[in-house]
């Protein structure tokens, strides 16, 4: 008899893991419960009616390491190869990245010699904090947040200012609150096999078997950084769910779930608001604090562990500025903690994908990144902050850090909350609409993060 798998959250986790039971020998019966009005989760893009794309969520996905080459072997089973906008290794997108500090942006060192001269804003080589990691012991706890972690091998000051920056370009997040084992595990694994984290990550990678296709061998021919989509990452989603129709899978929007039940047959009973379905697994792909209230009682000590997975809500800010330039080039740039820990970063969307500029002319796109685990501390709370404050202080960062200072010919601004739920104005100067409303310049800003806090050995 064909067993039935039910996937609760229709975002991208949810979406591809469908696609992957879809693909199986003996594929099951497949059920998508998501509760909100659309799939795909944040993988959410804008398409202006002058072809110009706005990513609210992840904008750019690497191509590299396990993950990458089968999420672009994914990529060219579903058709879109053609789609792809590359950024390779030599574009200004790759090469320039950039933090804020003291009031002044500071191109993160790149190639040997910006490993062995001093580059503002660090005030030694890099070079030291390298040997240092090389001799540094190997640690005895079981884990460690981030910040200690670095510090201990690499010196506080890396710590301070670039894995504080990076944490909050990845996670959205506190590096002195998130755990090492969880947020890096090949750097904790590293130095738990090797000792040294640079060792191990020379000597000790590439070992997970991955799938190999033609458009993973050209990532790595053309050395890409990052890849996007022509119409924005929401097309991946999209393609998806086209997938997934064809395959006979069900998709169910609305469908807001109210518990999870074991029955005495052996099988999960899931209460929904207007109705219950039956299956033999529960796959769940929604935020774990959503996950704990809905297990039985039985499963307290699980739902325990998933209510100390915390999540942070972002402002995600869509400026696009006709006729204006960049002072530099590059992907964008990082802020840390102790410089502003309102303002995440900023990604300069036109340099690394100038195809999504739109028939405007020439423009400046950038997203604003605000919030993350210093909303409140910044803004108040997400349900009730008014979207004309983020704008507004978007729009300050930007002209005090890159010095653009017209107003932007069209704004697009979102919360993206914890539980799931986001609020969006859009704002538009030139008299037109947007008709349709997931990576900071280090390695991408994807809000709202959930992330495991330090914790002990499981």
């Amino acid at each position: 008899m064909q067993r039935t798998v039910a996937v609760v959250g229709g975002g991208i986790s949810g979406l591809t893991a469908c696609y992957h039971l879809a693909r199986s020998p003996n594929a099951p019966k497949i059920i998508l419960l998501e509760g909100s009005g659309r799939l795909g989760g944040w993988l959410h893009s804008t398409r202006t009616e002058d072809g110009a794309v706005f990513e609210h969520g992840p904008r750019g996905i690497r191509p590299t390491g396990t993950v990458g080459k089968n999420t672009l072997l994914m990529v060219s089973e579903l058709g879109l190869d053609a789609d792809v906008l590359p950024v390779p290794g030599d574009h200004p997108a790759s090469k320039n990245r950039y933090l804020y500090v003291s009031g002044a942006l500071h191109r993160l060192p790149s190639g040997i010699g910006g490993v062995l001269r001093t580059v503002p804003p660090f005030t030694r080589p890099l070079l030291w904090s390298g040997l240092r990691e090389l001799v540094a012991p190997r640690g005895t706890q079981p884990d460690e947040t981030i910040h200690s972690f670095v510090s201990r091998r690499f010196g506080k000051e890396l710590a301070d200012i670039a894995i504080d920056s990076l944490c909050r370009g990845v996670f959205a997040g506190d590096c002195r609150a998130l755990s090492v084992r969880s947020c890096f595990p090949a750097l904790f694994e590293a130095e738990r096999r090797w000792r040294s984290v640079i060792l191990g990550m020379a000597l000790g990678g590439g070992k997970d078997p991955a799938l190999d296709s033609a458009l993973s061998r050209r990532a790595r021919d053309e050395r890409w950084s990052q890849w996007s989509l022509r119409a924005g990452m929401e097309t991946l989603s999209e393609a998806l769910q086209d997938f997934l129709r064809r395959r006979g899978v069900e998709m169910h929007c609305h469908a807001r779930l109210q518990c999870l039940e074991r029955t005495a047959a052996e099988c999960w009973q899931i209460t929904l608001e207007d109705g219950s379905v039956r299956a033999d697994h529960v796959i769940s792909a929604i935020p774990a604090r959503a996950l704990a209230v809905l297990l039985p009682g039985w499963a307290e000590p699980l739902a325990q562990e998933l209510r100390s997975i915390e999540a942070v809500s972002v402002g995600v800010v869509n400026l696009q500025y006709n006729g204006a330039t960049l002072p530099i080039t590059g992907f964008g740039h990082l802020v840390p903690s102790f410089e502003d820990s309102s303002l995440l970063g900023i990604v300069y969307d036109s340099v690394a994908f100038p195809e999504q500029n739109g028939t405007c002319g020439p423009s400046v796109r950038l997203t604003v990144m605000l919030g993350g685990a210093w909303f409140e501390q910044g803004f108040g709370d997400p349900d009730t902050v008014p979207l004309a404050v983020l704008l507004s202080r978007a729009k300050e960062a930007v002209r005090a850090h890159l010095g653009i200072v017209a107003e932007p010919s069209r704004t697009i601004v979102k919360v993206l909350k914890v539980g799931g739920v986001g609020v969006d104005s859009t704002g538009n100067h030139t008299g037109q609409t947007s008709p349709h409303p997931v990576s900071g310049p280090s390695t991408g800003l994807h809000p709202p993060v959930h992330a495991r806090p330090l914790a002990e050995d499981r």
